[in-house]
């Protein structure tokens, strides 16, 4: 039933905005309520899971539960799906408001030469938007995998940088369904978020980080147009900064740090 102008619709705290300021254009939109599975089973979680389902789990791991906790009001926690998360558009006022930017199909990045204080300093070539799922930088340190209608995949995967053949940053087709993710579990986790309230806003940086017996993984969140993974502290040093985001490769450096010592590596 998706494609072809029709649009899934599980929470809809994202989808629904964009649908009501015209930047998403649907013909019809297919109640997932039913049809996507949710809950918490042996290492796998249902896409239609919600976000405060997944926070008091104890079978989730921690840095899992706490990019949930983190992400949004209780009131958009308890509506808003894991599998939505992950599918959640950029926060880019340019992008909001519709100008003729390099994602909606332009030649250029509004926010590269004008206010970018919250945007990228990773992959920011083409686009500065920030990408900003805590749950996916989680996810992607967790080393965990999707399973859609069509395939399974690394959660990182999920995504990829715009090009000029194609300006999406979700590298699922449009009849395509987030439909279960397989997550293992660490030996230690941990996600930190650095915001400009204390509570409930979109990340400047996050960073997840997890201990497995081969190693630590880590993910950033709000650094690039898509979440982004590390592997490790000096890879911070490749960071291209724009002007008013040179602060965010010093507080990444600083939660890198504290996230690493918090999973005792």
């Amino acid at each position: 039933m998706l494609g072809n102008g029709s649009v899934g619709l599980a929470g809809g705290t994202d989808l629904v905005p964009l649908l009501r300021d015209g930047i998403v254009r649907a013909d019809t939109l297919v109640d997932l309520s039913r049809g996507v599975p949710r809950g918490v089973a042996d290492g796998r979680i249902g896409a239609g899971a919600t976000l405060a389902e997944l926070e008091v789990d104890p079978q989730v791991p921690d840095a899992l539960r706490e990019a949930c906790r983190l992400a949004a009001s209780p009131q958009l926690r308890a509506m808003g799906t894991i599998g939505g998360n992950l599918r959640q558009a950029t926060r880019c006022w340019y992008w909001r408001l519709k100008y003729p930017c390099y994602l909606h199909g332009g030649d250029r990045c509004h926010a590269r030469e004008g206010e970018h204080r919250e945007h990228a300093i990773f992959g920011n070539e083409r686009c500065a938007s920030a990408h900003p799922s805590d749950v996916a930088a989680a996810l992607i340190a967790l080393r965990s995998r999707a399973r859609t209608t069509r395939r399974e995949l690394a959660v990182e995967e999920l995504y990829r940088l715009p090009t000029d053949d194609d300006r999406d940053v979700v590298a699922l087709a449009a009849d395509e369904l987030i439909v279960e993710l397989e997550v293992p579990t660490p030996r230690a986790s941990v996600y930190l978020k650095a915001m400009d309230r204390q509570r409930w806003a979109f990340p400047l940086v996050g960073v997840a980080a997890a201990r497995f017996e081969d190693g630590v993984s880590l993910a950033l969140a709000g650094v690039a147009p898509i979440p982004w993974p590390l592997a490790g502290a000096a890879d911070l040093e490749a960071a291209t900064p724009l002007p008013g985001t040179a602060y965010k490769v010093e507080i990444a450096r600083a939660l890198v740090a504290r996230a690493l010592a918090a999973v005792g590596a």
